[in-house]
């Protein structure tokens, strides 16, 4: 592997003027990276490419949670190969960390960086010289350690703070360890620095993300709910969000801040994954149904208006019918208010693969229809239970149309008419009732100058 004191004898001039178009794909750990990527090559000199301009720099970060994930990688790096002929090609990510020939493979891919080096991407760039074929820079899983802060703006007006790494559960049908490597982590005081910092560039809303984050800890010595605490008293932050966090992580003591704290929005995302405690024993889930309902219960009692997401896998080795119908009537009796439903994919190198009973394809199909249409029914439920409440929206500066959107503290999507001025800011609304579609609510804003003004509320999807 080259090492720094190569990549000091590079031209820094060689980078001047040149342009990077950048594609990320999966998780919003990826954008955030994806974004420290960009800052680091904007330090060099290098600029993002525009609208209709010919990138000399491709980066594209990718996701390998699925079988389809990788295959719609290999189409990503294709199409922006040929939409920028000749730009010098780097894909990082997960698909990179697991199946890096497979990448470097491909005509017109110059790097492939692993894990442990696609944070320091500037260190590998070799002058931006093409060659017949690339090279691959991708550290042993074992030797992932390192911790690389990342926090990203997308254009939603949300940031996402990158706050731990990795993975130390080797759930049986999961490649996350192997592609991120162990659970690790950033300081409290370098996460309230860049929060801070977030502040200072005008930013009202912060999403905590990482592979599991509430195992947060393992490389400080410190504890998820001790950055919680400081997280809340940062003074500009109009509120917080936890990213999915494991029903065995969030503890009670976690709730109940969030029921009192300043900041943290009371919505919830928790991977279920399967409602069969004999499913969830395959799946080599470190809880079991009662945990899981305990926590729901628990959430809605203290915060009865929370948003609570879910995910769930269907169709994984071994899910019988049995077990299937198990998981159903389970999430049935959930007060939720989403479910995110994932097909199970074989991945390569995975515990499941030794489990005998395997789901078709079609009934696959089958459970994901069954399952998303008990989300369509809760969602609406959720939503109605809304009518009349007083919520405080952040709208986004992305606009549909004549019209724009944001989020309440409680995940309700509100429209609104195309305002510039209402971007980044925090209104307050009465939700109001469904229109005739019933695809959206409407709802009041107290003005001291409009008796009422009516915006559009849309059922998040």
């Amino acid at each position: 592997m080259r090492g720094v004191a190569q990549t000091d004898m590079i031209d820094n001039t060689v980078f001047e003027n040149k342009k990077a178009a950048y594609y990320t794909l999966g998780c919003k750990l990826n954008f955030a990276e994806t974004s420290a990527i960009g800052r680091q090559l904007q330090q060099a000199g290098i600029t993002r490419v525009r609208k209709g301009q010919r990138a000399d720099i491709c980066v594209i970060n990718t996701c390998s949670v699925t079988e389809l994930a990788d295959k719609k990688c290999r189409q990503a790096i294709r199409k922006m190969i040929n939409e920028n002929p000749g730009a010098f090609v780097v894909v990082t990510g997960c698909y990179a960390q697991l199946k890096p020939y497979d990448i470097v493979g491909i005509e017109g891919v110059d790097l492939v960086l692993g894990a442990e080096q696609k944070l320091d991407v500037f260190q590998y760039l070799d002058e931006l010289k093409k060659k017949e074929r690339g090279s691959v820079f991708a550290s042993k899983t074992t030797h992932i350690k390192t911790f690389v802060p990342s926090c990203s703006a997308d254009d939603r007006t949300r940031y996402f703070l990158k706050v731990q790494d990795g993975c130390d559960y080797f759930c049986s049908f999961c490649t996350i360890p192997y592609a991120r490597g162990r659970s690790r982590n950033a300081s409290i005081a370098s996460l309230l620095t860049q929060a801070q910092e977030v502040v200072a560039q005008g930013g009202k809303e912060i999403v905590l993300t990482g592979v599991n984050i509430g195992d947060f800890g393992h490389t400080t010595g410190e504890k998820f709910f001790d950055l919680l605490k400081v997280l809340d008293e940062v003074e500009g932050i109009e509120r917080f969000r936890i990213s999915s966090i494991e029903p065995n992580l969030l503890t009670d003591e976690i709730i109940d801040f969030v029921t009192r704290s300043k900041r943290f929005a009371a919505h919830f995302h928790i991977p279920l994954q399967a409602g069969s405690d004999a499913t969830l024993k395959l799946m080599k889930r470190r809880y079991d149904t009662a945990l899981f309902r305990h926590k729901i219960e628990k959430i809605k009692q203290s915060i009865p208006d929370a948003f609570i997401g879910v995910d769930v896998i269907v169709g994984v080795r071994g899910e019988t019918d049995e077990f299937f119908a198990e998981s159903e009537d389970f999430i049935n009796s959930l007060d939720i208010s989403q479910l995110h439903v994932f097909s199970y994919s074989e991945r390569p190198g995975t515990q499941a693969l030794k489990i005998e009973h395997v789901v078709e394809p079609r009934e696959k199909q089958h459970r994901s229809k069954l399952l998303l249409d008990i989300s369509d029914r809760k969602l609406r439920t959720f939503y109605e239970s809304q009518k009349g409440s007083r919520r405080k929206v952040l709208f986004e500066q992305s606009r549909h149309g004549d019209k724009m959107h944001g989020f309440t503290e409680n995940y309700v999507k509100l429209y609104a008419d195309y305002d510039p001025a209402l971007i980044n800011k925090v209104m307050e609304v009465v939700v109001g009732d469904f229109n005739a579609e019933e695809t959206a609510m409407a709802a009041i804003f107290p003005s001291p100058h409009i008796r009422h003004e009516e915006f559009l509320l849309s059922m998040s999807k």
